[in-house]
């Protein structure tokens, strides 16, 4: 059964085949709108269902609530049509072109970035590449058909290796093959790119960064990119983790400070050890956001990390002015047994 969707936002239309999600039948069509975990955790894909009747399938109450869900909204990653349908839904021009695929790699080098946090070298084979925007994932599809989406760490450079961080979870299937058993020339496949947490190229607002744990890695991506393509516009990373052995990329980013006159970097810890002998900014690193920045109503936000930072954020910010279109974040964590889980 194939049903048509029209996005009244504008004015295009594109068919749903049968048990595909509304989202992932707009991806193969080359229509993309925002979304970042595709498992309906992280509510970045809501938008208005305005007419037709849909499966609203399986998600998260802090994804989309009842109340939400009563008022029209709809998680497009999860829903799939029962009939012609009409949404209203923003569309992202610049991911517009970029193919997704689904490609073998081998691990060419794995390099321990902290007790708990190893970056795995990706080489694809001769003659392919892989065209990202810096902050877009891949992911990385296990024996069994399962996936682990992980964000790429570097900036989109043609011909070379592909990096992601992965954080070892216990119990984890995947980050435990990582730490236990994965050795260098193993063979891996992936899929990508995904996601829409990329910077918007056409503002020239000034950007606020926060990255929580792992969520350094794309954050990390699209500021080399910014850095590598002259970006002129103001850009300050906040970066929190527990303690200072979590900040496990903190002398790059230092660096970064010095060498960039538009980047400031602070550094955020919950909760430090005493052997940290830690002078810097300590609690939640949303609350120094706004310390900070206590009218956000000229800024963009990109967030990157847990669940539980970005909704907190969200929060934060919109109480301190900033409009909602000007926040982007990646919010994931590690599910045991979801097919669609991120680093």
């Amino acid at each position: 059964m194939s049903y048509t969707v029209t996005n009244r936002t504008s004015g295009q239309q594109f068919s749903v085949e049968g048990d595909e999600s509304i989202l992932d039948a707009a991806l193969r069509q080359g229509r993309v709108m925002p979304y970042s975990c595709r498992s309906g955790t992280c509510g970045t894909c809501k938008s208005t269902l305005v007419s037709g009747r849909v499966d609203y399938g399986t998600y998260e109450p802090q994804a989309m609530t009842e109340a939400e869900k009563n008022n029209g909204h709809v998680l497009i990653c999860q829903a799939k049509p029962l009939e012609d349908i009409v949404i209203d839904a923003r569309e992202v021009a610049a991911a517009a072109n970029i193919t997704i695929k689904t490609l073998p790699c081998r691990v060419v080098k794995m390099e321990k970035l902290a007790n708990d946090v190893m970056c795995l070298h990706l080489k694809l084979p001769q003659g392919q590449d892989l065209s990202y925007l810096a902050g877009q994932y891949i992911d990385i599809i296990l024996r069994n058909g399962k996936r682990r989406s992980f964000s790429l760490a570097t900036r989109t450079q043609p011909g070379e290796d592909l990096q992601i961080h992965v954080r070892h979870v216990p119990e984890g299937q995947f980050t435990g093959q990582v730490f236990n058993n994965m050795k260098e020339k193993d063979l891996l496949r992936l899929q990508g790119p995904l996601g829409t947490f990329f910077l918007r190229q056409e503002s020239e607002r000034p950007v606020i960064m926060m990255a929580g744990g792992t969520g350094f890695a794309p954050i990390k991506s699209i500021l080399e990119q910014a850095f590598n393509d002259g970006a002129e516009r103001p850009l300050h990373l906040f970066w929190g983790a527990r303690a200072a052995h979590d900040l496990y990329m903190h002398e790059l980013a230092e660096r970064w400070s010095h060498e960039y006159a538009n980047l400031t970097y602070t550094p955020v810890l919950s909760e430090p050890l005493d052997e940290d002998n830690w002078s810097g900014e300590t609690g939640w690193v949303h609350d120094s956001v706004v310390a900070h920045y206590p009218d956000l109503s000229t800024y963009e936000v990109y967030a990157s990390g847990p669940p539980p930072m970005i909704e907190a954020g969200k929060i934060a910010f919109a109480a301190h002015a900033l409009d909602s279109e000007n926040l982007y974040y990646d919010s994931f964590e590690f599910a045991v047994d979801s097919t669609t889980t991120a680093s």
